[in-house]
């Protein structure tokens, strides 16, 4: 089982290999130096948890995807929340607040950083 957990945001036409490279991203800039760090799983919105894009880059990395609720995620306070997101999906936040939560609620190790149509966040998970 892996110590950090990577929030996705995305867009529809999102394809997984954008997917991939957004997260591989993310688990690049969260490794130091010597650091062992490996991915437990993706988290996401719920209603998008079941997206092919999401579920194929999911299995390409040998990890499970979580999904959670608009309301989970709005009750997360994070460092860069969107009102243009907010307005789309009910939270101000879906990457960074993800993340958060699937790492039960350890801390953010990467802000959201976004290309490609798909935004991602890291957090380590609590033990």
């Amino acid at each position: 089982m892996g110590d950090v957990c990577v929030g996705v945001g995305f867009r529809a036409a999102t394809s997984s290999t954008d997917i991939l490279a957004a997260v591989r991203h993310a688990l690049t800039t969260s490794a130091n130096p010597g650091s062992d760090a490996t991915l437990d799983c993706l988290c996401t919105l719920d209603r998008k948890a079941a997206e092919p894009a999401v579920r194929d880059a999911a299995a390409a990395l040998g990890v499970a995807v979580r999904g959670f609720a608009a309301g989970e995620l709005a009750a997360v306070e994070v460092a860069n929340p969107s009102d243009r997101v907010h307005s789309a999906t009910g939270s101000p936040s879906v990457a960074e607040a993800a993340a958060v939560l699937g790492a039960g609620g350890g801390p953010l190790i990467v802000t959201k950083w976004s290309a490609n149509g798909v935004v991602v966040a890291a957090a380590r998970k609590v033990s």
